[in-house]
């Protein structure tokens, strides 16, 4: 068996190269259309333009649905310890739809909000797994994983850090300049330094996030999920259809006559 074929681990594994190959795909295609400057650009200037934003919102809606089976199985994993962690991933994913589905030159506020959303909440969802990590080692997880997240922890809100106060000096030295519909920057221009560390530390936060789902793999390959289905009735009515004796004769039928309970196909 490979690894990736142990437990639950190909989620975090499918979560982390979807999510990359979709950052990849929108700003090959956007350089190459020549819709954004090959240097560094926004993460959402890549996906602004048609054709690249339809592609793009449609990966990240993927990769939110990937980051809510994630965060699920982890809460799972955790649940006697904590459950804080299983509403702010929610979160975290809900901001990524509306962050790749609401373009900043579409309707910037929308954006922005779900910008808030995927960092903000996003940062919180790592910091209380670090903090769960460093409970449960060193009887349930290594302590270098612990130390390994915690890397990743001062790695984000570093980046957080950056791209704020560099996104405050850019919109200070050019005040009343329409700055989300401003996709081409040229080097010298007032701002233009501000905006490089603006659009450098959003791509770290954004490897950060995709990083930290790597430490998941070790916990997943030992984890795994199975439905279980509870009847409440042997029919879908909304009242007895027949009697009980009708009910009986069904499940006698079904018992006699079923392929599936027989062992056919």
């Amino acid at each position: 068996m490979w690894w990736f074929q142990q437990g639950l681990c190909f989620l975090p594994v499918a979560l982390v190269i979807w999510t990359a190959a979709s950052f990849v795909f929108a700003y090959v295609t956007a350089v190459l259309l020549r819709h954004v400057d090959p240097l560094v650009p926004y993460i959402s200037d890549t996906g602004t333009m048609a054709p690249e934003r339809c592609v793009f919102g449609i990966m990240l809606d993927v990769s939110a649905f990937l980051g809510m089976a994630t965060v699920y199985v982890r809460y799972k994993q955790v649940e006697a310890l904590t459950t804080a962690d299983e509403v702010t991933l929610h979160r975290d994913s809900l901001g990524m739809c509306v962050v790749a589905n609401f373009q900043k030159t579409t309707l910037f506020s929308m954006h922005l909000v779900g910008a808030v959303l995927t960092f903000g909440v996003g940062a919180l969802y790592i910091v209380v797994q670090t903090l769960i990590s460093s409970k449960m080692q060193p009887h349930i997880n290594s302590k270098s994983i612990y130390l390994i997240r915690l890397g990743v922890g001062v790695w984000t809100m570093s980046s957080i850090i950056s791209m704020f106060i560099s996104s405050v000096i850019m919109y200070s030295s050019l005040p009343g300049e329409d700055l989300p519909h401003k996709l081409h920057w040229t080097p010298g221009e007032v701002g233009y330094t501000a905006h490089i560390i603006s659009t450098v530390s959003e791509w770290s936060l954004a490897f950060s996030f995709i990083s930290f789902f790597l430490t998941y793999i070790r916990d997943f390959q030992k984890i795994n999920l199975r439905a279980e289905v509870n009847l409440q009735s042997a029919h879908l009515y909304d009242c007895p259809h027949g009697g009980a004796a009708a009910t009986r004769q069904h499940k006698r039928e079904a018992s006699e006559s079923s392929p599936l309970l027989s062992g056919g196909i």
